[in-house]
């Protein structure tokens, strides 16, 4: 089962750190993956959910453990092109398809064994699924 971070978030919703490249390496060093939101912009790579506020490094998205949310077209069209960035967009679908074939699933709808369902709690992933994206990682794990 693979856990993934939802914005570098650890222990619930923290709005002042998500998407804080500080925040990612954390969640990161703790042995999650993590789900990012990416901007491009001519001025280059951010991060941030609602607008672009963290200047990255197309070089950090390139971290195999990264799940890379697209949140603007020119960041889908350049990330796509890498094998490299794991990359997706979706809005409020019930699934998407990630850049390598895994089934993005939205809250409360159905999953299947190849699928990463995006949870608003932190309890006991349940089903045939290949993982969870949730801001209560640290829960997920003990419950496991």
């Amino acid at each position: 089962m693979i856990i993934i971070s939802h914005r570098g978030n650890l222990s619930g919703p923290d709005p002042k750190n998500e998407n804080k490249p500080k925040q990612i390496r954390k969640a990161l060093g703790q042995g999650y993956h993590v789900e990012v939101d990416v901007w491009k912009l001519r001025r280059g790579w951010f991060l941030g959910h609602d607008k672009p506020q963290f200047r990255i490094s197309k070089r950090f998205l390139q971290n195999p453990r990264l799940w890379c949310h697209a949140k603007n077209l020119a960041a889908l069209g350049d990330m796509i092109k890498e094998r490299r960035i794991h990359c997706f967009w979706h809005e409020k679908d019930s699934h998407t398809l990630t850049s390598k074939n895994i089934v993005w699933t939205y809250p409360g709808k159905k999953t299947c064994r190849n699928s990463i369902l995006v949870s608003k709690g932190g309890g006991k992933a349940q089903g045939c699924m290949k993982g969870v994206c949730t801001d209560f990682p640290i829960r997920y794990r003990k419950n496991q």
